[in-house]
């Protein structure tokens, strides 16, 4: 299975909170499954850190390329078809960090790892 991780999850997963499903928590274990973390993600969490609505135990460069390293977790460039796709997207959803990812998800035809019910509005495969 290849997946998309919503920025929540990739958080939740590398603090162990408690609020990541058991679901997500099987398919983050299986060493079968192939785990994105759009660059959008990399790019919030960096943006939150900065404005202090993120606090992180080391900055927030080393904090993600650990997640990517550590867990196994693949780079997702965001390349034009998805920038394209987020055109064809309803206003369901204002976050553009979550429409960039919906896009990939469409793009790439791989469910998001996610809780957000908004994200579930969307013509997008979610697991939680």
């Amino acid at each position: 299975m290849q997946a998309l991780l919503d920025t929540h999850a990739l958080l939740w997963w590398v603090t162990n909170d408690p609020q990541l499903s058991k679901t997500v928590r099987d398919i983050i274990t299986d060493s079968n499954n192939t785990l994105y973390v759009s660059v959008a993600s990399s790019w919030e969490i960096i943006v939150k850190a900065k404005t202090g609505k993120l606090p992180l135990p080391e900055p927030a460069t080393q904090f993600i390329q650990s997640c990517l390293t550590v867990n196994r977790f693949e780079s997702m460039a965001i390349e034009i078809a998805h920038v394209l796709q987020i055109d064809q997207l309803p206003d369901h959803h204002k976050d553009p960090f979550d429409r960039i990812l919906i896009a990939q998800a469409q793009v790439g035809n791989m469910p998001i790892l996610t809780i957000d019910r908004l994200i579930a509005q969307y013509p997008v495969s979610t697991i939680w």
